[in-house]
């Protein structure tokens, strides 16, 4: 434990380092979006931008703090050092034409890279390494936010939901504590939050039960908040990938449609990270604390704001807009139970955040750290109501399910928020799926029994023939956390792992098809395909680099790229391929007779 602490001292001034610079990097970019409006309609350009980076530079690192979340419960790829300078570009960007993003992402990201890279440059174990990764995802946190203590246990929390990862308290606190120290040292401030205290208020005076059960409620609005964020968010990433298949053209629309919601409201208080603004009047973040300082619906449209910005591939933090939000929201909740509207604005500041990330406790010291502790119990009320009320939702979709909100939900353990929703899809389409064939086979024995006559001829069309031909396919059997021969400090420091290497080299050199996959990913009896997460980076199983070619062309493959290849095991099998391919014109075949319930007639291919 000592020595994880004193290499997390490393980490957090990396971190530090990166946040101050990203601050104020940021705070540049901003004070010229509100010096030039026009930059406004260059926003879907900068969409198209950020693309263009992360397909040709980031593939591996879109995941985002997702992957980092990933590598932490199975460490075995590693976190790309790229992740940071591409992330700190991609959220410039967004800030400088107006996304409505937060900050977070950003440092958190840049923490994990960093800390990813120092593991790899001094040749760390897995268990330190996901020791380090925690380290820099307390220290991103604690440093952008000015909140060290939360940042330590927003890392330990936000792993698993329900339980807290306790063996990485002492460095992550070092991490963190060392983060905002350094990035404070490098002069950056960060915004004063202030609650006004009731006269003859005490840290520990007694609770106002009428003040408490307002609160209740208020609480279970920052719930259902968070939940429609995360819910809305995740919705639209799904349409848009349904309905426009070419991934470009999502940041392309999806920044038109940022532009036409500023006309459709009228202001542009629901751009960038909403904190501060040059209009004296304009709902910000820090106007949310007084009254009138924002409307009914302002926590409406930064939701909807932000849910297009990041659903669309604009890369950055979702953390600052969830501020906004609960703020926002906590104001007009305040106005409509008549209670205090700075109280309340800082309770949807920490709840719909605590509902969202699924980390009631680091939430509840969050507003200690920010608000002071004279309603830390107010604070705890509204953070862990808000967090049952929002359910198994949130923005990490690879958070684990340590233990359910729900007792009596049946899920698998340590399952991840994006398996329970794939899970909860499977049982409502098994739902659909039952009361559809109930349906039809109503509707069958309705009509069979109203009509005799309905036996007849039924026509069948062979549409399509085979053609074959044999093809070679080989088999590269390897680990996931094999990488590329590199030589030299930065070559170590990045070094590809051997297998997405292999994959790039398949496209560059025109092969037919490269896949990769794990020895425990598949599907049967024409089940839906399961797998624990998309890569599951285990350093310890066997992946398999699949690629299918004319022998020729593989041969030619493996000699050029031997170097990828050496101590691997490679297997070639001939394979025969059919190539299926339109018949002129259609084939009658005519049925017997009526088909009996349950009864298939199968056509040839």
């Amino acid at each position: 434990m000592i020595g994880w602490t004193l290499l997390a001292v490393p980490v957090g001034i990396f971190a530090g380092s990166a946040s101050a610079f990203f601050l104020w990097a940021l705070d540049g970019v901003t004070r010229v979006r509100w010096e030039h409006p026009w930059l406004l309609g260059l926003l879907p350009a900068g969409g198209l931008l950020i693309w263009l980076l992360y397909h040709r530079f980031g593939k591996s690192v879109e995941g985002g703090n997702n992957l980092i979340i990933d590598q932490i419960h199975n460490p075995g790829g590693g976190v790309p050092l790229r992740m940071a300078p591409l992330i700190l570009v991609a959220t410039l960007l967004t800030h400088l034409f107006g996304g409505s993003a937060g900050r977070e992402g950003t440092a958190v990201q840049m923490g994990g890279s960093l800390a990813g890279a120092f593991g790899r440059l001094l040749r760390l174990g897995p268990d330190t390494v996901r020791m380090l990764l925690m380290a820099g995802v307390a220290a991103g946190f604690g440093s952008v936010f000015g909140t060290p203590l939360t940042g330590a246990l927003f890392a330990m929390e936000v792993l698993i939901i329900g339980r807290m990862q306790y063996h990485a308290l002492l460095p992550a606190l070092a991490a963190s504590v060392t983060g905002d120290y350094v990035c404070s040292a490098w002069g950056i401030h960060h915004p004063n939050y202030t609650l006004s205290v009731a006269a003859g208020a005490e840290a520990h005076g007694a609770l106002e039960l009428v003040l408490l059960s307002k609160i209740i409620l208020a609480a279970i609005g920052f719930g259902l908040a968070s939940l429609l964020f995360a819910e809305l968010t995740h919705g639209l990433q799904d349409a848009w990938k349904r309905f426009v298949p070419r991934s470009y053209l999502r940041p392309i629309l999806g920044g038109a449609v940022v532009i036409a919601l500023v006309f459709v409201v009228g202001t542009r208080d629901y751009l960038g990270i909403g904190v501060r603004s040059p209009e004296p009047h304009a709902t910000t973040l820090l106007s949310a604390f007084a009254p009138g300082g924002a409307t009914p619906w302002s926590w409406w449209w930064k939701l909807l704001f932000t849910a297009v910005t990041l659903s669309c591939g604009f890369k950055c933090g979702e953390v600052t807009p969830l501020f906004f939000i609960g703020a926002t929201l906590g104001n007009a909740l305040a106005v409509l139970l008549g209670a205090p509207v700075g109280l309340f604005a800082g309770l949807g500041f920490i709840g719909v955040f605590a509902a969202a990330t699924n980390t009631p406790v680091a939430c509840t010291v969050m507003g200690v750290e920010l608000f002071g502790g004279h309603y830390t119990t107010y604070f705890a009320v509204a953070c862990f109501v808000a967090y049952f009320v929002s359910g198994h939702s949130g923005i990490y979709q690879s958070q684990r399910l340590g233990v359910p909100k729900r007792t009596r939900l049946d899920l698998p353990p340590e399952i991840s928020l994006r398996e329970a929703r794939e899970w909860q899809g499977r049982l409502d389409g098994l739902r659909l799926a039952r009361f559809q064939d109930f349906w039809s086979r109503s509707r069958l024995i309705r009509r069979l029994t109203a009509s005799p006559r309905s036996a007849g001829r039924t026509n069948m069309k062979d549409k399509h023939h085979i053609h074959t031909n044999v093809i070679g396919k080989v088999r590269i059997y390897l680990k996931p956390g094999d990488r590329a021969p590199a030589t030299g400090f930065w070559g170590r420091l990045s070094a590809k792992p051997v297998y997405r290497e292999l994959i790039h080299a398949a496209k560059r050199d025109g092969l037919r098809t490269a896949v990769a996959y794990l020895t425990h990913y598949g599907f049967t009896a024409k089940a839906a395909i399961e797998s624990p997460i998309p890569e599951v980076p285990n350093s310890h199983l066997t992946l398999c680099v699949e690629i299918i070619d004319e022998k020729v062309a593989l041969e030619a493959f493996c000699r050029r790229h031997g170097a990828l290849l050496q101590g691997a095991t490679v297997i070639y099998k001939p394979v025969e391929h059919w190539d299926v391919r339109a018949r002129e014109g259609a084939l009658e075949v005519p049925a017997a007779g009526a088909l009996a319930p349950g009864q298939e007639t199968l056509a040839p291919v």
